[in-house]
């Protein structure tokens, strides 16, 4: 196991590295203007982080993915249709409910919308969309017939915003898909789906095993939009003061007790559901429960150690990079936007999960290199798009409209399996480190735009959305690359057959 940890701390030296020096380089040309305190509280961050990550990414392989396999096989065995629905819906409500990252969004719209009524309706919207994705799977409808129809609903809804003059709830709504598949969640609904579609079995198993965070992703948006339209009031949004604290031992302490609360009440649903259902239907042996249960311990401390650094050192840090980038040069607010991008995913926990799950489903045949590359490409651009739209100030559907469209009518042409994937990825590459380093860098260069705060509500935010918009396209063009690179190869081997048939013939004569 210490072998193992090792392993998963290198891998997350690699990722946390990239952010790091841009950082550090940056703060050595005249661009941008750190405190040693800063840069020192930032570097102490970076390390912690790349523990977290390290810590997280064992304990999914130890819990999260064997705890959502084994429920998904073993409801699925017991051919109780009804009570792997229940399970699934239950799941996906109180999961949701405890995503501290909803919490926040909750915050920002508290004065026009409730914020038990927003956290009950994601939760209640994640929960539908997680039984529908159970469904999908069970009875092997395509994923891209499905999307299409709810991203019509989508798109009708906010065509009803736009008409009620309430356009600025839109980057909110659109937000809250990528902020509710966390990284608690996504590595058991990932396994879940995996469970469910191989025990099914069937031509398409593993393609049907992708889709469940592509929809789940969907029903917050829709909840979201649903709430706004039924909301009364215009919504005004308070700029956090992001800065690093005075006293930064005790805003570590604060940090970590808080964080760690809220981790434990959203990993203690997981745990609570798995044991509850071991009991009365899996019966896992103890010698396989054992290591579970150290998974648990890392996934959690990896989890919290993660989320104290980069809500005390990222945060700040990325606001103030952001706010002195837009007020030095524009320009390079887009390039540094887009570098940012391409190396933050990196270090993302749940896309890690991912990778590693997609090389195994597909033995191989989607790479974690390719996987990586292509989710690299696709947050780098949409970082520089919405650090267009700052600059520019115009409506985010500009983007998204078109932007779905293509991913839609891609998935038509390339491997149901990377549409899947794509869709999937969307979800994942939204995740903590975006939230709290990305957004507060888009914020701050608002602000530096706009000093009075008033676009950073309909500008700033609606960069997750692009996060979890582009890898639809990118991953699918690479599904198509390999279509196009199958043919060919296909070709030369063809002609390379003939030829030789040919010269048989010849020499026969």
């Amino acid at each position: 196991m210490l072998k193992q940890l090792q392993s998963k701390i290198v891998e997350a030296l690699i990722s946390v590295l990239p952010v790091t020096l841009i950082v550090i380089l940056l703060n050595l040309t005249p661009l941008v203007d750190f405190s040693a305190k800063e840069i020192g509280v930032f570097c102490v961050c970076a390390v912690l982080l790349l523990i977290g990550i390290g810590l997280f990414n064992l304990g999914a392989d130890l819990a999260m993915t064997p705890m959502g396999k084994h429920v998904g096989e073993g409801l699925t065995k017991s051919h109780k249709m009804k009570l792997l629905l229940l399970v699934s819906f239950a799941m996906g409500v109180f999961i949701t409910i405890a995503e501290p990252d909803l919490t926040v969004l909750a915050s920002q719209v508290s004065n026009i919308i409730k914020p038990i009524s927003l956290t009950l309706a994601v939760g209640v919207g994640v929960g539908i969309f997680l039984v529908i994705a159970m469904l999908k799977i069970v009875f092997k409808v395509q994923l891209s017939s499905i999307l299409m129809l709810f991203y019509f609903l989508m798109f009708s809804l906010a065509a009803l915003l736009l008409i009620n003059g309430k356009a600025n709830m839109l980057p909110l709504a659109f937000d809250s898909g990528g902020v509710t598949t966390g990284p608690i969640t996504v590595p058991f609904i990932m396994a879940l789906g995996v469970g469910v579609a191989l025990t099914i079995g069937g031509k398409n198993a593993t393609e049907n095993s992708f889709g469940l965070i592509a929809l789940c992703s969907v029903g917050p948006i829709i909840a979201v939009m649903m709430l706004s339209l039924g909301s009364e009031g215009s919504l005004t949004y308070d700029v956090p003061q992001y800065a690093i604290a005075d006293n930064v031992v005790k805003a570590f302490a604060t940090t970590f007790g808080t964080v760690a609360k809220e981790v434990l009440i959203a990993l203690s649903l997981i745990v609570v559901f798995f044991f509850v259902i071991n009991f009365v239907f899996l019966k896992i042996p103890m010698k396989r429960i054992k290591p579970i249960l150290f998974g648990i311990i890392f996934t959690f401390v990896g989890l919290v150690i993660f989320l104290t650094a980069v809500n005390v050192g990222f945060m700040p840090i990325g606001y103030k990079m952001g706010k002195d980038l837009a007020t030095s040069n524009s320009k390079l607010l887009i390039v540094v936007g887009f570098v940012l991008g391409m190396v933050v995913v990196l270090a993302e926990p749940a896309v890690h999960v991912l990778k590693k799950q997609v090389e195994e489903v597909t033995s191989g045949g989607v790479s974690k290199r390719s996987m990586l590359t292509a989710l690299s490409i696709g947050i780098g651009v949409s970082v520089c798009l919405a650090m267009i739209r700052i600059i520019y100030d115009f409506s985010i559907l500009y983007y998204l409209i078109p932007g779905y469209f293509v991913s839609l009518a891609l998935s038509l042409f390339v491997p149901k399996m990377y549409t899947a994937i794509a869709f999937d990825s969307g979800g994942v590459a939204s995740g903590p480190l975006t939230s709290t380093f990305i957004l507060p860098f888009a914020i701050g260069a608002s602000m530096a735009v706009v000093p009075d705060g008033s676009q950073v509500l309909t500008n700033a935010f609606g960069i997750i959305a692009l996060v979890a918009m582009t890898p639809l396209i990118t991953i699918q063009c690479l599904g198509f690359s390999s279509i196009v690179k199958k043919k060919a190869r296909e070709k030369i081997a063809m002609r390379r057959l003939l030829t030789k048939d040919d010269r048989q013939i010849i020499e026969f004569k």
